[in-house]
C-alpha cells in the first residue's frame, strides 16, 4: 500500500512539474505551431480539375459577363478592354483576364497595428480569423439568442485579441442597437480597431461613410502617408450580386477604398443550389469567374492593388434551401477555393467554421473541426469565420471563441505535420533508454525538450482522468470556456490606441461606444 501511495505520489509529482514547465511562455519560434505556417497537404481538386475550372471561369466572363456595374465601372473596365453585349453586359475577353493576372498585387503584407502581428498570406501560409455578420449573440447558459449589440462588437475583438491562434479580426457581429447606416459603419470600424491591434476587417454600405472612417484611421496611423505603409484595416468588399451581378454601392466603396490605399477582401458568396449552381465545380467556377471579374475592376482602378481572391463558396441544404455552413461540402468547396488562389498565385480568403449548430454542442465541435482540419490543410491563405459563429451565420457566441481557439490550434498542428529527421528519429534516445536507462521516456531530455515544441494543449479542453475531472468539479467545455470568458472581458482592455487619438476621433466623429465601457471597472 505505501509503495503504490508513494509511486502515486511521484508520478503526481512528476506531472505536476511537467505542467508547470508547459505554463511557461514559450519564444514565438519554439512554439508547437505559429501564424502562417504552410499548408497544401490536402487536395480536393487535381491539376487537371484546377485547369477546367479556370477554363470554366474564363467562358462564363467571356461568353456570359456581368451585369449591373455602376457608370464608373462601366467607364473603367471598357477603358480596360472589357466590351458590352447587345444585352448591357459587361464581357471579359480571356487576354484582358490573363492579363490582369500578370499585374495584380502579389506578396503584399497585412499588417496589423502592432507589428507583432504582421501577416505574409502567399505561397500557401495559413492564417485564421473571424468574420461575419451575425445579429444575435447567443446566451452561453441558456442558448437563448439576443440581438447583438456594439458592445458585444468591441468585447469579440478584445477576445481575439488575447487569443493565440486566431489571427486576426475581422467584424463579427451587426450592431443592432445602432439603426442609422452611417453610425453603424463608422462605430463598427472604431470598435474593432480599439478592441485589437492585430489586423482588422470591416465594411462599409457606402462610399462616405468609409471617407469618414478614413478620417479615424490616419489619426491612429499618424497621418495618411503613415496610413498607406502600413494599412492595418482591409475592407471586406461584397462586390458581386450572385449570379454574375455587380453591387453597385458595394462597387462605389470599392473604387474610393483602392484610391484611398485600403487592401481589399474581394468577397464572392454564392450558395450551391440557391445563388450559385448545386454541382460544386459548377458552384466554384461560376465564384471564380465573379471574383476575376473583381481583379479586373481593382486592376483598372490602380495596377497591382492588394486584393484578396475571395472564394466563399457557401452550400445549401437542398432539404429546405437554408444554408448549411457545417457541411462536408463546405468543407470541400473552401478547401478549393485555397487551391484556385494557389493556382494564380493570389492571397487567397475562404471560410471555415460556419456551424449549423445553434450552441456550442457536440455538433459543433464535430463541424468547425473537421472544416478547419480540412481547409487548413488545403493552404487557404486566410480563413474567415472561423471563430465564434454559431447557426450557419446567423449567430455569434463569445465563448465559442475560446473554444474555437483550441480547436484551430489543434488544426494548426496537424498543418505543422510530423518533422523527420536524425534528432527526431530519436535512435540515441531510444538505445540510451532502453539499454542504460528506466525503459520509459517521461524524465528523459528529449521529452522535456519536446513536451512544448511539439505538443500542443488545449486552453479549455479537458484531459483530466474521471477521478481529477469530477474532483475539480466536473465542468464541461462550454462551462470553462464561459469562465474564460468573463476573465478576459474583466481584466483585459487594449490600450494600444493613446487617450489623445480616442478624444481626437470622439470630436470628430459620432462614437457610441460609451468611455466607461472600455475600462476595467472598479
Amino acid at each position: 500500500m505505501g509503495e503504490s501511495q508513494t509511486g502515486e505520489a511521484r508520478r503526481s509529482g512528476g506531472r505536476q512539474a511537467r505542467l508547470a514547465l508547459r505554463a511557461a511562455p514559450l519564444a514565438q519560434d519554439l512554439r508547437p505551431v505559429r501564424p502562417g505556417m504552410s499548408g497544401g497537404r490536402y487536395t480536393p481538386l487535381t491539376d487537371a480539375d484546377v485547369l477546367k475550372i479556370h477554363n470554366a471561369a474564363l467562358n462564363l466572363l467571356e461568353k456570359v459577363g456581368m451585369a449591373d456595374a455602376p457608370a464608373t465601372g462601366v467607364e473603367l473596365m471598357l477603358a480596360a478592354g472589357c466590351q458590352m453585349s447587345d444585352r448591357g453586359r459587361l464581357l471579359f475577353p480571356r487576354a484582358l483576364v490573363e492579363d490582369t493576372l500578370a499585374r495584380a498585387g502579389r506578396r503584399f503584407v497585412l499588417h496589423g497595428q502592432d507589428p507583432r502581428h504582421d501577416m505574409e498570406p502567399w505561397d500557401k501560409k495559413v492564417y485564421f480569423g473571424t468574420a461575419g455578420a451575425a445579429v444575435n449573440i447567443v446566451d452561453p447558459v441558456t442558448g437563448g439568442y439576443r440581438e447583438s449589440k456594439l458592445r458585444d462588437l468591441y468585447d469579440s475583438s478584445r477576445i481575439v485579441d488575447s487569443l493565440e491562434h486566431i489571427h486576426y479580426y475581422q467584424r463579427t457581429v451587426v450592431p443592432r442597437d445602432l439603426p442609422d447606416a452611417e453610425e453603424m459603419d463608422i462605430n463598427t470600424c472604431y470598435a474593432a480597431v480599439m478592441g485589437t491591434s492585430k489586423h482588422v476587417g470591416t465594411s462599409w454600405v457606402a462610399p462616405e461613410h468609409f471617407e469618414r472612417s478614413l478620417q479615424m484611421l490616419h489619426a491612429i496611423a499618424g497621418g495618411e502617408k503613415a496610413w498607406r505603409a502600413r494599412p492595418f484595416v482591409s475592407q471586406s468588399n461584397c462586390f458581386v450580386v450572385p449570379p454574375m451581378k455587380f453591387a453597385v454601392d458595394a462597387c462605389r466603396t470599392m473604387e474610393v477604398s483602392v484610391r484611398a490605399g485600403m487592401p481589399i477582401l474581394l468577397l464572392s458568396a454564392g450558395q450551391a443550389g440557391a445563388t450559385a449552381p448545386a454541382s460544386l465545380a459548377g458552384a466554384l467556377a461560376q465564384e471564380v469567374a465573379e471574383v476575376l471579374a473583381g481583379l479586373v475592376y481593382v486592376n483598372a482602378i490602380n495596377p497591382g492593388h492588394p486584393a484578396i481572391f475571395g472564394l466563399w463558396c457557401f452550400v445549401s441544404d437542398l432539404r429546405t434551401g437554408a444554408m448549411s455552413g457545417g457541411s462536408p461540402e463546405q468543407a470541400l468547396l473552401s478547401a478549393a477555393a485555397g487551391q484556385m488562389a494557389h493556382f494564380y498565385e493570389l492571397t487567397g480568403g475562404t471560410a471555415s467554421g460556419m456551424t449549423d449548430s445553434k450552441v456550442m454542442d457536440a455538433q459543433a465541435g464535430a463541424e468547425k473541426g473537421y472544416n478547419h482540419a480540412l481547409v487548413g490543410n488545403s493552404g487557404a491563405n486566410l480563413i474567415y469565420e472561423s471563430g465564434g459563429m454559431m447557426a450557419s451565420l446567423l449567430g455569434f457566441s463569445l465563448e465559442g471563441l475560446v473554444i474555437d481557439n483550441d480547436i484551430i490550434g489543434a488544426a494548426l498542428r496537424t498543418i505543422r505535420g510530423i518533422e523527420v529527421n536524425d534528432e527526431s528519429l530519436s535512435f540515441d534516445t531510444i538505445r540510451s533508454t532502453c539499454l542504460d536507462g528506466p525503459g520509459h521516456y517521461l524524465g528523459s531530455a528529449q521529452t522535456l525538450q519536446r513536451m512544448q515544441r511539439d505538443y500542443i494543449y488545449p486552453l479549455v479542453g479537458d484531459r483530466n482522468s474521471p477521478k481529477e475531472w469530477v474532483e475539480q468539479g466536473s465542468s464541461t467545455a462550454l462551462e470553462r470556456a464561459a469562465k474564460r470568458t468573463r476573465d478576459i472581458l474583466t481584466h483585459h482592455f487594449p490600450r494600444h490606441v493613446s487617450d489623445a487619438v480616442d478624444a481626437q476621433i470622439r470630436d470628430s466623429l459620432p462614437i457610441r461606444l460609451p468611455r466607461e465601457q472600455m475600462r476595467p471597472q472598479g
